[in-house]
């Protein structure tokens, strides 16, 4: 039998509602979003179940809120497959975090109040409209590389911030970088260029007095070794080693998610399963993109997909 991945999801998979009816049927969800209120001291449990969406996508909440998500349908997974181990585990930029905490490298109160700090950092590091990311989409990494290369060696920085699978590359920096390294793409032939709606140049150099800020903060928390290899957004490849983890935590910040990188040497280590845990599928669809198309991809976030999960066979 090939070996297992649990794959958890970062930003931009949070939406309204998501955990609600997890929470409703099953008390171990209904005690994760309880842990993350006290440890945080609001109702983060109001804001994913019913948002409102504004307050919900601001960074410092949608970090705390999808890891407690993702951790909530974890915990039920947990409890309905006990015998149902993953050989490896990863995430999607914050998702490393929910994947740290199924590794018993974090607790999860120690990780929820983390990733709030992580998502303020974050937001405050470059002033509002000076930071920008794109999709580019349908070009060659080494082509666009270059590119970026180019235009910031005019002034203009801007970088490969996550290379999340073939012909699908978000580029992140200054406003003026990220625009012109968008207009050189498209006229070296990317098929399409697709600004995104976020609140500054995340996984870019530019976020590195964020990643200055979460060091203490993460020296400060007990952080074990993983009991589970976790496969490092900046290295693709795996840790295990309580200083290993956090040195990649914060280097991860202003550095690229290597997310194709690591499906890629998941797959070569035997993965030929993967369990996305968290709200959305967006991980599964990348990973449809990278891997073996007889790969088994399931994304579980309610009674339903975890029902589907059960019943298929993952055990046998």
């Amino acid at each position: 039998m090939g070996k297992i991945a649990f794959v958890f999801p970062g930003q931009g998979s949070q939406f309204v509602g998501m955990g609600a009816e997890l929470a409703q049927t099953h008390a171990a969800a209904r005690e994760i979003f309880a842990k993350a209120d006290s440890a945080l001291g609001f109702p983060l449990s109001t804001l994913c179940f019913e948002g409102p969406e504004e307050e919900l996508r601001l960074t410092a909440n949608t970090q705390p809120a999808i890891l407690t998500a993702s951790m909530a349908v974890y915990a039920v997974l947990k409890e309905k497959l006990p015998a149902f181990q993953p050989d490896f585990v990863a995430g999607h930029s914050l998702g490393e975090y929910s994947a740290l905490c199924a590794a018993g490298a974090l607790s999860f109160e120690d990780a929820v109040k983390t990733v709030r700090a992580r998502g303020q950092f974050m937001e405050e590091a470059v002033p509002a409209g000076r930071g920008a990311m794109a999709a580019v989409l349908g070009m060659d990494r080494s082509l666009l590389q270059r590119v970026c290369e180019e235009v910031s060696a005019s002034g203009h920085p801007v970088q490969l911030a996550n290379l999340n699978s073939p012909g699908q590359i978000v580029i992140s920096g200054s406003a003026e970088g990220v625009r012109l390294a968008g207009e050189k793409a498209k006229a070296e032939g990317a098929k399409r260029v697709m600004p995104l709606n976020v609140s500054g140049p995340f996984h870019s150099a530019l976020m590195k007095p964020a990643a200055d800020k979460l060091q203490p903060v993460l020296a400060g928390i007990a952080v074990q070794d993983a009991a589970v290899p976790v496969v490092a957004n900046v290295s693709a490849r795996p840790v295990t080693k309580a200083d290993e983890i956090v040195a990649s935590l914060v280097q991860q910040v202003a550095s690229p998610v290597l997310w194709e990188d690591s499906v890629q040497w998941m797959v070569a280590e035997g993965v030929t399963t993967f369990v996305e845990i968290g709200p959305g599928k967006v991980l599964s669809g990348l990973i449809k993109k990278i891997a073996p198309s007889e790969t088994q991809i399931y994304a579980v976030q309610d009674s339903q997909s975890l029902e589907e999960l059960v019943n298929g066979g993952v055990l046998c």
